[in-house]
């Protein structure tokens, strides 16, 4: 029997019928566009409804762009673990950048968030340098804030102090240049873009999604303050819905606190991680037929205070006996520290970070729809460069403290239960230890007693705030920075924020500004890993029980009121109309010469009687949706193509008979490729890479290429691009589908 479509209780004959009748009635119109959405999805709502109220009289100018910064896929060190062991070896997905403009008539300010793992110092100032040459004072450093996802499976080499440097091999130019590069041109194409148009705010809760990973440091905050919480990491996620002057969508920023460690540091693909996929969801949801990457909506997902919110929700266990890790210092009684690992939400790191990445953007488009507050008034913009290691801090009425010098406790070198860490040091450290104390004085020297005063309990491990050769080794000029935009205060954290210190800093912002009236009931956003990176930033009371993240909060007990020292100053000086009366502070230094430990890439070889791009392992000549096709060329080192950036290093090709020509469905930038670079012996290498074919795929004939360079060297290195293709091959919704 045929099946009789049914909409509001009608039968397809009488709806028939009854648009007839109306036709003569001049209101036909109106009722096909109902019926059209009534027959397709009775219940579902128009995605984004044109808001109600009218559209302010000074509506902003806003700008919005995203390009690729992905660097050498080869290699370089993944920035994130400190592994020196874990380079890049392919590409899981692409890594972005996005711009967000946003101009009142009279005041601009810039927001930017970028797929890699940190801010650092030296790539904040390239990145200056370069905007200043462009746009002369335009773009500043009072207004642009740049940010890092937080990604842990992204390139390093792109600092200039030497305990950076020497994780990531030195300071890497083709790594660092295709961020520049990257970063600018988003900002390039969002300044391009700038439109008039609306800015409307929405925020909930995301659950289920993160697990405090020091639940012990969040216990010692005071019982009081943790009572005026629900959970030990921060839910809340804050999401920005960029329309034109009619309501239509053109782009998403939300900010959620999680840590981009769902790859785990057995990884060597570049990978934009959980963060990174919930952008690329909903950027393929608005950018329907666009391949990854391309299209003109820009969603961006951005880290808040996600010190110590972990994405493996299934918590720690001991790898080697499924026994839990003990509780306060997060260790196995056999293996130690090295065997207590996190885990979860998948079966592996793969389907870890598709889960968190659809769950963040399920929420995220759930508060883009439904958005209606809508953000009116003045921008405002502040920056100070303030020296963190010399800080006077008021605690109250009567006692002060201050910063102190850099240095990491013992706790660091343990690593977290994320991953990371090795030898025997644990979590919980308060007493040193003889024997890596001793090593330390031999390799580094004694702490001055005033640094290990001063950070107290921290037991230190590196003094690095006394070290300064061949560079220093950590930053001692800071940036704080705040931008408000009509209600909306983002500040600007330069580290990684606990989950309470991001809830005192958001307090303490919101009191400064509503002091002076000029703001009511302000959304105050945390922005974490901006503009420098100085590692973690835990309250006083998480300080005392020195686990991974206060043995890395550098500048001592109290980095956190010192910042929020600062962040109030900022906040009263916009709410006062005070912001070019604060003191600039002393600028940051720019070193030169900064060494490379990165060799030169070598001459790439093949194997006898083959030739790069060759096959040598063939795809099978059919398979299903759900299944991977799986192809092996010999390949020339990724180093050898240089800036890849809008290129990519594979293609899924579909063939259309009716045109004779193929079709682009995936790049390297797709979630459903890998791109794996295997490197073997005797300079020789091999690209395999992997199509997860998806459910959705289409019946017929498809083919997988990839594109390199190799290098040859007669008298001088010459490099030469091929290209290979595997045998075509058919896909099928069904094994046996004719």
């Amino acid at each position: 029997m045929a099946r009789k479509a049914v909409c509001c209780g009608l039968s397809s004959l009488e709806l028939v019928l009854m648009v007839l009748f109306l036709l003569m009635t001049g209101i036909a119109v109106a009722l096909i566009t109902v019926l059209a959405i009534n027959l397709n999805s009775p219940t579902e709502k128009p995605e984004e409804p044109i808001p109600s109220i009218n559209p302010p009289k000074n509506p902003y100018l806003i700008g919005l762009g995203r390009a690729d910064c992905t660097g050498p896929a080869a290699d370089v060190p993944l920035m994130g673990y400190a592994n020196l062991e874990q380079t890049a070896g392919g590409i899981h997905t692409r890594l972005f950048s996005r711009a967000f403009i946003v101009d009142d008539g009279s005041k601009r300010v810039v927001f930017v968030t970028a797929e890699i793992g940190m801010i650092s110092q030296r790539l904040r100032l390239e990145v200056l340098k370069e905007l200043e040459l462009k746009y002369g004072d335009l773009y500043r450093q009072d207004n642009v804030i740049l940010s890092g996802t937080h990604t842990h499976s992204g390139l390093a080499g792109y600092f200039q102090y030497t305990l950076f440097m020497i994780t990531s091999k030195g300071y890497i130019k083709s790594s660092i240049q295709p961020i520049v590069n990257g970063i600018v041109k988003s900002i390039d194409l969002a300044h391009r873009n700038m439109r008039p148009g609306r800015i409307f705010i929405n925020k909930g809760e995301l659950l289920d999604n993160t697990r405090n990973r020091s639940p012990h440091s969040y216990l010692n905050n005071p019982e009081e303050e943790r009572k005026r919480y629900k959970h030990d990491t921060d839910k809340q996620v804050v999401t920005l819905k960029f329309t034109d002057l009619d309501g239509d969508g053109v782009g998403m920023l939300s900010w959620f606190a999680v840590h981009s460690v769902s790859m785990h540091e057995t990884n060597h693909m570049v990978s934009s991680d959980n963060l990174g996929y919930a952008a690329y969801l909903f950027e393929q949801d608005k950018n329907i037929g666009s391949l990854p990457g391309q299209g003109l909506f820009v969603a961006a997902l951005a880290s808040a205070n996600s010190g110590d919110a972990s994405p493996n929700t299934r918590g720690p266990y001991c790898i080697n006996t499924g026994e839990r890790c003990d509780y306060l210092n997060s260790s196995c009684p056999i293996g130690g520290r090295e065997m207590c690992l996190a885990f979860g939400p998948g079966k592996d790191m793969f389907e870890s970070t598709r889960i968190l990445g659809e769950n963040i953007y399920r929420k995220t488009k759930e508060l883009y729809g439904s958005a209606e507050q809508e953000l009116q008034g003045s921008i405002h913009a502040a920056h100070q460069w303030v020296n963190m290691t010399d800080v006077t801090v008021q605690l109250d009425s009567t006692h002060s403290g201050k910063t102190c010098k850099p240095a990491l406790g013992h706790s660091f070198a343990a690593g977290t239960t994320d991953g990371g860490g090795a030898l025997n040091f644990t979590q919980g450290s308060v007493e040193g230890d003889l024997f890596w104390d001793g090593i330390r004085d031999a390799l580094v020297g004694v702490p001055s007693q005033e640094t290990q005063d001063c950070h107290a309990p921290k037991p230190i491990l590196f003094n690095t705030g006394e070290m300064n050769k061949p560079f220093p080794w950590h930053p001692a000029i800071v940036d704080v920075q705040m931008i408000t935009i009509g209600s909306l205060a983002l500040v600007a954290v330069p580290g990684e924020v606990t989950t309470m210190s991001g809830r005192r800093i958001r307090e303490a912002v919101k009191q400064e500004l509503e002091k002076q009236n000029a703001f009511t009931n302000p959304e105050v956003v945390v922005a974490g890993l901006c503009n420098v990176y100085t590692h973690y930033i835990t309250t006083y009371e998480e300080y005392q029980v020195q686990r991974y993240e206060a043995a890395s909060t550098i500048y001592g007990p109290h980095t956190l009121s010192a910042y929020i020292q600062h962040f109030r100053g900022l906040a009263r000086a916009i709410a006062e109309g005070k912001v070019g009366e604060l003191p600039k502070g002393p600028e940051p230094p720019f070193f030169s010469n900064l060494f490379s430990l990165l060799p030169e890439v070598p001459v790439d070889k093949s194997p006898g009687n083959t030739t790069f791009g060759q096959v040598i392992q063939q795809v099978d000549p059919l398979y299903k949706v759900g299944e991977v096709a799986t192809v092996t060329f010999v390949a020339g080192n990724p180093r050898n193509s240089g800036d890849m950036r809008d290129k990519t290093f594979i293609t899924v090709e579909k063939f259309h008979n009716s045109t004779s020509t193929w079709e682009v469905v995936h790049t390297d930038a797709s979630w459903e490729t890998r791109f794996y670079w295997i490197k073997g012996t005797a300079n020789q290498s091999n690209a395999t890479v992997e199509w997860h074919i998806p459910l959705s795929a289409e019946s017929g004939a498809y083919r997988i290429r990839h594109f390199g360079h190799y290098k040859q060297r007669v008298i001088f290195p010459v490099i030469t691009a091929y290209e290979g293709s595997s045998h075509t091959f058919r896909v099928t919704k069904t094994l046996y589908s004719l």
